[in-house]
């Protein structure tokens, strides 16, 4: 009997089958590598929330913005809300690669200093170049 008649429909199959199990382990580490970005452009997004909140509480808007675009990932949206003393500060972003369907936002909330001018009450988007912080200031909520 010749090899090849043995081998008969099977032949080939091998290297099917590890090219399908190859595409499939890219996938999957493609899909881990983004959700571990998201993680960090949502890290990123509560640390600049944070920051802006602190920041408009001072009643320091301008400032706010440039933290927002140095701290969150790039094109990140800045949303103020300004009720009585309660200053609500939203940062939303997209997750970097754009391989997962979601929406990245982060909350903070503050009480507005006494004497700080207010806020006005728009969204921005904010340019986001990159960075790291190490702010302080009333702690963000993620949803």
């Amino acid at each position: 009997m010749e090899p090849h008649e043995v081998l008969g429909k099977d032949r080939g199959a091998v290297t099917v089958e590890a090219a399908i199990a190859v595409s499939a382990l890219v996938i999957v580490v493609a899909l881990c590598l983004a959700g571990v970005g998201a993680v960090v452009d949502q890290m990123r997004c509560t640390d600049a929330a944070r920051e802006a909140a602190r920041l408009i509480a001072r009643g320091d808007r301008q400032l706010a913005d440039r933290a927002v675009a140095e701290i969150a990932p790039a094109g990140a949206r800045l949303d103020v809300e300004k009720s009585a003393e309660l200053i609500r500060v939203q940062v939303s972003a997209e997750p970097a690669g754009g391989l997962l369907p979601m929406s990245l936002t982060a909350e903070a909330f503050a009480v507005g200093e006494p004497g700080a001018e207010p806020a006005p009450e728009t969204a921005t988007p904010a340019q986001a170049s990159s960075s790291s912080s190490n702010g302080s200031g009333p702690g963000g909520r993620v949803r």
